[in-house]
């Protein structure tokens, strides 16, 4: 029986910086901070490394995209190549018909 994994859950920069802003600037352990903010308390000092090394934490990572928005794409896509097919058969009805007007 297998489980199906949780997906990652993503921060926004402000999110992050608020929390490096408590870090450096509480009195309280980094790990009740963690805790209270309800992320692991190893993920603020990644985030302080990447502070450190880039001069700024990086935004939300989308990812790879789900399986239905995939398929959501790739459906988009043929209907939208369907639709291009379709304008250019009436621009070519039209030119013939306009054609037969003169």
């Amino acid at each position: 029986m297998t489980r199906k994994r949780k997906p990652y859950k993503t921060y926004t920069r402000e999110f992050k910086l608020e929390a490096l802003r408590l870090m450096e600037q509480s009195d309280r352990p980094t790990s009740e901070i963690a805790m209270q903010l309800g992320i692991r308390r190893n993920q603020l000092y990644k985030w302080k490394e990447q502070m450190k090394k880039t001069g700024e934490v990086p935004a939300a990572k989308k990812g790879r995209l789900r399986k239905e928005e995939q398929s959501e794409i790739t459906q988009l896509r043929q209907e939208l190549k369907r639709v291009k097919e379709e304008n250019e058969i009436l621009k070519k009805a039209a030119v013939f018909f306009a054609k037969e007007l003169d």
